[in-house]
């Protein structure tokens, strides 16, 4: 729908205007028929049944376009030009209410990348990176790896104690440096494989694949990984410049809290000069409650480096994917 209009100067005011309106309430408004219940309070679109709507956001999965706002959707998805977007937004007369961000309180809602009818492409990334292949196997048939139908993204899954997804990260598997949290992830349940029996120790990794490669290692070395707590972060840690005003990760304070069993923390966190600063953070703020185990990888960047060397494998550069390509 984009025209060849001459330039129009609008008014920062009604930009601004049209930008408050969420798809939702767009939706609700001017295309009552083409909004799709999916369930809770999650919506499609009667049009495109791969454009989820949840917590305040949109994103349409089948060709990786996301925003917030109905402008974004306008020019995204149903191609205006910015102009006749704003246009349609500010022109009509029609009664809206914002959405309120989610109380605190209040659980959010996952949105998972729809699953492919195999996962080859992600079981052949993680073997090439030394995991192991029936760790890998194993994961894919609990649930808490997977791979997405859109862009063949490896797809960790975190889990709370009952076993419902909360939370998943998704890689690429295509050798660039694509990392993006599912919408609607919650942050304490990160991706974790726990231990069958109980234990006081968990280890703590940054990313699923450093704790994959763990879990390969202790197999490798004769031990039973599901004899272990192991937890990654849901992203970076990054504490303050002040050590003693930095807060735990969300994920392991989570952990910890519903496991008061838990006496021993395990550092398994990068050899950078950001994976010691996070080291030094976490050890002073459990050191009083927990015994706090130092144990970086003994070669290499992260775990996953360690593995590959006591492996004997070399690992592909990441390609850096141009801005704006999902």
């Amino acid at each position: 729908m984009r025209s060849s209009r001459p330039y129009v100067q609008l008014d920062p005011a009604v930009i601004e205007q049209a930008r408050q309106m969420d798809l939702l309430s767009y939706l609700r408004a001017y295309e009552p028929n083409n909004l799709v219940r999916v369930g809770g309070s999650v919506y499609c679109t009667r049009e495109h049944d791969s454009l989820k709507i949840s917590n305040g956001k949109w994103y349409w999965w089948s060709r990786g376009i996301g925003g917030v706002s109905a402008l974004d959707y306008l020019i995204k998805v149903k191609d205006y030009g910015f102009v006749e977007a704003v246009e349609a937004l500010t022109c009509g007369a029609v009664e809206w209410t914002p959405l309120q961000p989610p109380k605190k309180d209040e659980p959010k809602v996952l949105l998972l990348p729809p699953k492919n009818r195999d996962c080859s492409r992600v079981t052949q990334y993680l073997f090439g990176r030394g995991i192991d292949y029936q760790l890998i196997q194993e994961c894919i048939a609990d649930g808490t790896i997977y791979e997405s139908a859109d862009y063949h993204n490896a797809v960790f899954v975190g889990k709370d104690k009952s076993g419902a997804a909360k939370y998943a990260a998704l890689r690429s598997t295509l050798g660039s440096t694509f990392k993006q949290d599912a919408s609607g992830s919650d942050k304490r349940y990160s991706f974790r494989l726990l231990a069958k029996e109980p234990t006081n120790t968990v280890h703590l990794f940054e990313a699923a694949i450093d704790l994959l490669s763990y879990a390969t290692y202790l197999k490798c070395e004769g031990k039973d990984y599901r004899t272990q707590n192991l937890l990654s972060l849901s992203g970076v840690y990054q504490p303050k410049k002040e050590l003693s005003e930095s807060k735990v990760p969300i994920a392991l304070s989570t952990y910890l809290k519903e496991n008061p069993q838990i006496k021993t923390v395990v550092l398994h966190l990068d050899n950078d000069k950001t994976g010691r600063l996070c080291t030094a953070a976490l050890t002073e703020l459990l050191k009083k409650d927990y015994e706090i185990v130092d144990a970086p990888p003994p070669v290499g960047k992260d775990v996953n480096d360690f593995l590959m060397s006591y492996l004997g494998l070399s690992r592909q550069k990441p390609v850096r994917e141009r801005s704006g390509v999902r």
